[in-house]
């Protein structure tokens, strides 16, 4: 059967999470953590054998290969052992350990989705500010590692544009406020093209939100367990935390019937699996709202969100603002979806869909003929819009 009859593989690598999964689906197959766990011991055997004993070394490099994990696997087996270390592959976005993020795709590939690469078109994602060359090391991973047939590097942001319209015509035209585990931008995007020379970064995300959660729950005296309150925050923020449109008016619902407001966590110690509980109150709000008065978790950055993306669109060419802010008179148009959490995998399930997925995909023979240079840039998908 031709790879181009079978449904692609997506995978959004995030740096805090990954979504995978096959092209057509509502939903991702597996959302796991971006990290790997590598058995160091093997390692280090290999670094202390003598180079006269080849033989031996050669077998310590080729365990430590094997001997690895992924996801939440991987947490488990950090915890559980001192022999395995963590490697997070992408920070802020931006892949920085390719030796890691290989071994990552590898369990995914063959582990989760349990399918053979080379019967499978990809579509992967990248962040808007990746560079030409980390696009190229992906081609070269995916074309000579895993010898897939064909390959597409979507921007994450046109990405989560696309799964914000249900229509079969769609005009690929907005501002798209990327909340990553390691990265935000506001990215505008014009007909399906990224304005990159606009395009606003934002030193708060997901894990800034993680750790202001933490900090509150510290200074409140709540009996964490230390080597659980990073774990614990991000499950709070995961499970609880919303955003206000009026923190004052928050702040005197939860004083006023703080039993109607204030939710209980309970969580399980990593080390004796006892039982402990703690009360999640204002943190509830006050977590997402570093987004909007930064000045409360972050001294050096104070601007809010709103005036980053009015700024972004103000520095887009003048004839594309008017799309960009999309408005009435007083009124600007906010979209949203059911899929906002896993907006980007979504989206790209929707393209890889499309017959004109198969034709934007770098192919294998291209690969061959012209090198990783042809992954630099990836032809917008014209017959969506």
């Amino acid at each position: 059967m031709d790879a181009a009859s079978r449904p692609a593989v997506v995978i959004d690598n995030g740096s805090g999470y990954t979504k995978m999964g096959f092209a057509g689906n509502v939903e991702p197959s597996f959302i796991i953590p971006t990290v790997v766990a590598v058995n160091e011991s093997f390692s280090n055997q290999s670094k202390s054998i003598s180079k006269g004993n080849w033989l031996a070394q050669h077998s310590a490099n080729v365990m430590a290969d094997l001997d690895f994990a992924i996801g939440e696997e991987a947490l488990i087996y950090s915890r559980s052992s001192t022999t395995y270390g963590l490697s997070y592959p992408i920070h802020r976005g931006q892949v920085e350990n390719w030796d890691a993020m290989e071994r990552f795709w590898q369990q995914c590939i063959f582990n989760y989705l349990r399918c053979d690469p080379e019967d499978h078109y990809f579509l992967l994602t990248e962040s808007p500010l990746t560079t030409p060359e980390s696009r190229e090391y992906t081609g070269e991973i995916m074309f000579e590692t895993f010898n897939i047939p064909g390959l597409y590097i979507a921007v994450q942001p046109v990405l989560a544009l696309a799964a914000g319209y249900t229509t079969s015509k769609c005009q690929m035209t907005g501002v798209v406020v990327d909340v990553g585990d390691g990265a935000t931008h506001v990215v505008p995007v014009a007909d399906g093209y990224v304005i990159g020379s606009s395009i606003r970064s934002i030193p708060i995300a997901g894990k800034d939100v993680t750790q202001f959660i933490q900090q509150l729950m510290k200074e409140r005296g709540e009996h964490i367990p230390p080597e659980d309150s990073f774990e614990s925050a991000r499950k709070i923020k995961e499970t609880y935390c919303y955003t206000c449109s009026d923190i004052v008016k928050e702040f005197n619902k939860h004083d006023k019937e703080p039993s109607k407001y204030t939710k209980q966590w309970i969580g399980i110690k990593p080390k004796t699996r006892a039982r402990y509980s703690c009360d999640v109150g204002y943190e509830r709000f006050l977590g997402p709202e570093i987004f909007f008065h930064p000045e409360i978790y972050n001294d050096s950055f104070t601007t809010p969100l709103p005036a980053i993306v009015d700024k972004c669109i103000q520095l887009s060419p003048i004839d594309t603002r008017r799309a960009l802010y999309k408005s009435q008179p007083i009124e600007v148009n906010v979209v949203s979806h059911p899929f906002q959490r896993y907006a980007v995998w979504f989206g790209g399930s929707v393209l890889a869909s499309t017959p004109e997925f198969y034709d934007a995909c770098h192919s294998k023979a291209e690969y061959q003929e012209y090198g990783a240079s042809i992954c630099r840039t990836n032809p917008v998908f014209k017959g969506m819009y």
